[in-house]
């Protein structure tokens, strides 16, 4: 029985090591993310779902459950379409809303630990 279980164990570690890196859902990745940063009132509450002071669209949800994870992983379960909209989200928000992006590193990254690699590129990043 022991060795049964062992080789149970060793199976599933094996396939756990073996799987690949899950990624977010690409559900949401079509949203035109032009057209939100272009409208505030669009923009406005996805930010504030973020922040949590608001409701949530169900992309707002997604997007909210990941920020920490992200941020801390460097986006690693992003998919290329999310890497590339979250720079140019994350550019906008620097360059043009800086009082909701003071507001979302205070709330995801107050020490700034991850903010302040990209920070100074995606502020040089005109959208």
């Amino acid at each position: 029985m022991r060795t049964f279980v062992v080789v149970c164990l060793l199976g599933l570690v094996a396939v756990t090591l073996a799987r690949p890196e899950s990624k977010y859902t690409s559900k949401y990745d079509n949203i035109n993310l032009d057209e939100i940063l272009a409208n505030q009132r669009l923009l406005v509450p996805y930010l504030k779902c973020i922040l949590e002071e608001g409701k949530c669209t169900p992309e707002g949800k997604e997007l909210k459950s990941h920020i920490r994870e992200a941020l801390e992983e460097d986006c690693a379960k992003c998919t290329e379409n999310q890497r590339k909209g979250t720079r140019k989200v994350l550019a906008h928000l620097i360059n043009h809303e800086e009082g909701y992006w003071n507001r979302l590193k205070a709330k995801y990254d107050p020490e700034s630990k991850y903010t302040a690699k990209h920070e100074q590129e995606l502020r040089e990043l005109k959208h």
